[in-house]
């Protein structure tokens, strides 16, 4: 935080706006008292400031010749500041109500916030319910959120008087002297800060869910109650967020696989494992032919490598040191292999099996490459997370020379394939993380080259610090959803550490050998993960191209099941991916368990299809349309479905 000591000789101070202009105030003057001084509608309007490109609370004093600004809910740290202050608020009220609680940390996060609490059983319903209502009863009482600086002893003693041991441990592990803490009422807490000026601005906040979570995210720590929550400044936001919610609580791909028979999990299998059925296993397949297609049309080479390769290779590559422990292995007559968890090793292999020349290169390796990764049980989430998965994989091999053009086409790659699925996507440079092999060279070297790369498409991009993969830096990219969510899928690495570590090599136009470059890089990335998004995106009502059953034949009664029969078989015939009900059942029952299905089309055949050897087509929304010939129905899905083949 800023500190101020006070000059007795010093009547003013002076601080700089944001436009520039200077302003000056009394010794000892405050965030606040800045603001006021702009105008009392800023100041009704101000929850903090900005000092020296430091956030502050309004009630920090100003230092002289500071850069400051005020900050209002129209900023964007303006959220990120409610929410943290809204947690806080709710482990006041979670402390009245259950003294016995203690707690632990509670961060403002992307959609809101949380607070980890030890209490001995498990918050209910109910108990969260009776939070709630306390928490908009403190809100109410306008009670003011107050900054203090003690010493890290008189800090650890305060916290060991009140019981709350997480917080000693926490300040105990402080490499400071001082630490800040705030209060409000009858509460206090560790913190940075800042927060709000009082409660009154808690007007919107939900508290959406309870989770468990280990202490300091180790399961030999004591599992803790986490309680999620979201706030917002304005009461129709929230409710819209929460819709959203709700959406995507219906969206959900585990329940709309269930109830589209496309995929289950089973306890017998083991977690993160999926069993992929009949409709799903036709969707896969389906993503999959299209990729291949695709990739062959950019002069990729279709490769295949093994499942497992002998540890020693992984030892090579870095993996065994830097990505064993999310590392599968087993043994074969006595020798040690890994189960691979990236398909890179063999596609380098590939490489070596002969002497490459300049005149070779680029070479493009691509495999739909299944893997097994150890995720914790903790973060297994349906298709999202999983431990077996299959990545749309390639590798490309280069020289120098042409690596800004290979990375460049990967990025324009990327966008042609999801124009084809209506998603908009957004571009992160992930760079060198703590944990990495390779010198300072080549990672200055592969970071400029994606970072050149990036700046030459013209499309925006952000930063990533310290999140590049253990031998290169990357790019992330990042889909935006129908409900506007953000899912990691394509990226883009960029890697001069391993072709060195497996010696490959070219002969260069003066016949000198010389090191390729290798760029890693996913489209799709998992295709069990795309298949989840692309549930949750379309909430299971795929376009016609995707969909597993594109087209389901109805009778209205027995009478037409022979002329049925034909068009079913025609359908087939001709590709279209076709299922037929000829139940003796009502029309409603079939047609609304289709529209469940999600199916497309629905064909409907009764004594008028029959006698003019028509069918009349009914979309999945209701909407009927004309009654066409078989051959006119066929050609009209060749065309819907002519974009993606």
């Amino acid at each position: 935080m800023p500190f101020f000591i006070e000059d007795e000789n010093m009547s003013d101070i002076s601080v700089t706006l944001l436009d520039g202009s200077s302003r000056s105030l009394p010794v000892g003057s405050t965030m606040y008292d800045l603001a006021m001084s702009i105008g009392p509608g800023l100041a009704k309007s101000a929850i903090a400031g900005r000092m020296n490109g430091e956030l502050v609370d309004l009630s920090a004093k100003l230092d002289d010749k500071a850069d400051v600004a005020i900050v209002t809910e129209k900023n964007i740290e303006a959220l990120d500041i409610l929410r943290h202050s809204t947690a806080h608020l709710m482990a006041q009220a979670v402390k009245q109500l259950f003294p016995a609680a203690k707690v632990t940390i509670g961060p403002a996060i992307e959609t809101g916030f949380y607070y980890d609490f030890d209490v001995e059983n498990p918050f209910t319903l109910e108990d969260i319910e009776k939070i709630e209502k306390r928490m908009h009863e403190l809100a109410k009482a306008d009670i003011p959120l107050t900054r203090e600086v003690m010493s890290k002893e008189e800090a650890i003693e305060l916290f060991k008087n009140m019981g709350e041991e997480y917080k000693v441990e926490i300040i105990s592990d402080l490499d400071a002297e001082r630490v800040s803490l705030y209060r409000q009422g009858d509460f206090v807490d560790l913190c940075r800060g800042p927060h709000i000026p009082s409660t009154k601005w808690n007007k919107a906040f939900k508290i959406t869910s309870i989770a468990g979570a280990y202490w300091r995210g180790n399961e030999n720590n004591r599992m803790l109650q986490r309680v999620y929550g979201t706030a917002f400044f304005d009461k129709k936001e929230l409710d819209t967020y929460l819709e959203r919610i709700e959406e995507a609580k219906r969206r959900d791909h585990r329940k709309l696989g269930r109830e589209l028979d496309l995929f289950s999990f089973s306890d017998e299998v083991g977690a993160g494992f999926p069993i992929w059925h009949p409709k799903g296993a036709m969707l896969r397949t389906i993503l999959e032919d299209f990729e291949r297609k695709e990739h062959l049309k950019r002069g990729y080479d279709i490769v295949v490598g093994p499942q497992i390769l002998r540890t020693e290779l992984w030892q090579r590559s870095g993996h065994y040191d830097n990505y064993r422990e999310n590392m599968y292995f087993t043994e074969v007559d006595g020798q040690s292999y890994g189960v691979k968890p990236m398909n890179c090793l063999s596609h380098m292999m590939i490489y070596k099996s002969q002497l490459r020349s300049y005149r070779d290169l680029p070479l493009r390796y691509f495999e739909l490459g299944t893997v097994h990764r150890h995720e914790r049980a903790g973060v297994l989430h349906g298709l999202l997370r999983v431990r077996c998965f299959t990545q749309d994989d390639a590798h490309i091999l280069c020289t120098p020379e042409q690596l800004d053009s290979e990375i460049k086409g990967v990025i324009s790659f990327v966008a042609q394939v999801m124009s084809k699925f209506g998603f908009e996507f957004e571009m992160e440079l992930s760079t060198r993380p703590e944990k990495s092999i390779g010198s300072d060279e080549d990672w200055e070297r592969a970071t400029n080259a994606l970072l050149g790369a990036l700046k030459e498409t013209g499309r925006p991009f952000d930063i990533n610090e310290g999140d590049g993969a253990f031998y290169g830096p990357k790019i992330d990219i990042k889909l935006k959803d129908s409900l506007d969510r953000r899912w990691q899928c394509a990226t883009i690495q960029c890697d001069f550490t391993l072709p060195e570590r497996f010696d490959l090599s070219y002969i260069d136009s003066n016949g000198e050998r010389r090191r390729p470059v290798m760029v890693h890089r996913v489209i799709l990335g998992s295709i069990e993960r795309f298949i989840g998004v692309l549930i949750e995106h379309f909430a299971g009502n795929f376009p016609l191209w995707l969909s597993p059953v594109q087209v389901i034949v109805l009778t209205v009664t027995d009478a037409q099941t022979s002329y049925a029969q034909e068009i079913f078989d025609s359908l087939r015939a001709a590709g279209i991916r076709s299922e037929k009900d000829f139940r003796n059942e009502k029309l409603g029952f079939k047609i609304r368990e289709a529209q469940l299905q999600k199916i497309p089309y629905m064909l409907i055949i009764g004594d008028k299809e029959l006698e003019s050897k028509t069918l009349t087509p009914r979309y999945r929304d209701g909407k009927n349309l004309e009654p066409v010939s078989v051959d006119s129905f066929i050609n009209f899905i060749r065309q819907e479905t002519a974009d993606y083949h």
